[in-house]
């Protein structure tokens, strides 16, 4: 049990009703999964607002109140803290709660529109093989050394993440290596951990459907450095416009990677193929089984991460040489007729278009492209007509299908994606709503070393419908299709 004052540092009170002289027994902000003396924080979300549940919350136990407007009934018994932000208080009230977890271990954040759980994933493997015990906090799951949690957001909320940080300690690890989304930013999820470093991969469009302009989404990313104590380290992708800006303001020591121009872990593409990269990084060659240019940005980045851990700079690439990728994320199978079936989440225009470069630059010559891709429904519609000119520019055949429609109607996503489609790409393309059909076609479409991209879901086992999740695996589907058509 811990007492209310005592977790009540760096909240910023406007007026308290009762005692904080007080023991409580943990922090929701959740009502439905409130216990006898538990505090209650009231959340203003986009679907509902916390502060119609703070009479439930009392008669379900709670004891403590944190709002942003006092009700206009207090009840005895119960003290109110009103704050100018619940979001930013709980992130603060968690932390203390749970002991500081983050002050236990080197925590590592990586933000960035692409490439953060490829980079968050393979710091985990890295540091594992290295000897450390790790967490893992990322969109495809949370790991604690090989035990592994489902992940349900990529970045959880304040209270579970601080519950999930101290979880790590008390199991032993060291290092933690989280993604850290704009929502999460944003939201103050993030808010009061102390990291020991961060990374900044690109930034481009996506997310507007919550962020509304493109200069907020940036503005969201950087405050992230912005509140880096000056003990950490930041590291930035020089090569992409916004890198420099993304540091500017911060107190952390300042390094960056790039493959096209001097910085303190440089690279250079020596050869990109299917059998993987093979690189100079700070003009040592190594051969990696990552592959694609967009890769080689990753790599580069975990390594200085690990550099600026401490680690010694051969072992890291002896060690990063081994690794695979995460799942999801340019994840290839080659059918017995040597069609190649390739896998990734890439679910923005940026992402799809370096996919489909790396492709591009694969191929020998002769192979067709043949991409099957949608868009999320209740997601930013901007980048629809773009995700499908992108597609029809860079592959030989494009099949526009359901990604995870979610309340919106799929028949409507796909004309909002047709509708950026110039009269050239209209003879590439065809519209089939059935995922499963959509990836059946692609396969009876290829021939030997033709290539299948099926983009937008990567390691996702579900296709969320109408607010069901239907099970669905792309990779297990492709590889079913390829059996079923003898391909």
């Amino acid at each position: 049990m811990t007492k209310l004052q005592d977790i009540l540092y760096k909240v910023h009170l406007k007026q308290v009703h009762g005692s904080t002289d007080i023991t409580v027994s943990g922090i929701q902000i959740d009502s439905r999964k409130l216990e006898k003396g538990n505090v209650f924080v009231a959340i203003r979300g986009t679907v509902s607002d916390g502060h119609q549940f703070i009479d439930k919350a009392i008669e379900l136990g709670a004891t403590v109140i944190v709002c942003d407007t006092m009700p206009s009934s207090l009840k005895e018994g119960v003290t109110y803290l009103e704050v100018n932000d619940t979001q930013e208080a709980v992130a603060f009230m968690s932390h203390q709660f749970y002991d500081e977890p983050s002050t236990k271990v080197k925590l590592v954040g990586v933000t960035g529109t692409n490439g953060k759980t490829t980079i968050a994933t393979v710091l985990f493997k890295l540091f594992s093989r290295l000897g450390y015990k790790c967490g893992l906090i990322s969109t495809v799951q949370n790991q604690i050394g090989n035990d592994i949690i489902p992940a349900t957001h990529t970045t959880p909320d304040a209270v579970n993440l601080n519950a999930l940080l101290r979880l790590m300690v008390d199991s032993g690890c060291s290092h933690v290596f989280m993604e850290c989304s704009s929502h999460a930013i944003h939201q103050h999820r993030i808010t009061g951990l102390t990291f020991a470093g961060a990374l900044f991969s690109n930034i481009t469009h996506d997310h507007l459907d919550y962020h509304k302009t493109f200069e907020e989404y940036i503005r969201v990313k950087k405050s992230f450095f912005d509140h880096l104590p000056a003990t950490a380290f930041a590291i930035s992708n020089a090569d992409d416009k916004r890198g420099e800006v993304m540091l500017q303001n911060t107190q952390a020591n300042k390094y960056f990677y790039s493959l096209k121009t001097l910085a303190s872990f440089k690279g250079k593409i020596l050869e990109n193929a299917l059998t993987g990269l093979v690189m100079t990084v700070n003009d040592k060659e190594v051969h990696f089984r990552l592959i694609g240019e967009f890769n080689a940005y990753n790599l580069l980045a975990v390594y200085g991460a690990a550099v600026c851990l401490g680690e010694e700079s051969d072992e890291v690439l002896t060690q990063l040489s081994m690794l695979s990728g995460a799942e999801g994320r340019f994840d290839y199978v080659i059918s017995s007729g040597l069609v190649i079936g390739i896998v990734d989440y890439a679910h923005t225009p940026d992402a799809l278009e370096n996919v489909l470069m790396t492709i591009k630059k694969l191929r020998k010559g002769h192979e067709q492209v043949i991409t099957v891709v949608g868009c999320g429904g209740d997601r930013d519609k901007t980048k629809r007509p773009i995700m499908a000119q992108t597609a029809c520019d860079l592959s030989d055949r494009v099949i526009l299908t359901s990604d995870n429609p979610r309340t919106e109607d799929p028949e409507m996503i796909l004309k909002d994606m047709e509708a950026g489609l110039s009269s050239s790409a209209k003879r590439k393309y065809i519209s089939i709503v059935d995922r499963k059909e959509a990836i059946r076609t692609a396969v009876s479409f290829a021939g030997a070393d033709d290539i299948i991209l099926v983009a937008g879901k990567g390691h996702e086992k579900y296709q969320d419908i109408k607010g069901v999740k239907h099970a669905f695996d792309d990779k297990e589907v492709l590889q079913e299709m390829f059996k079923a058509l003898g391909k």
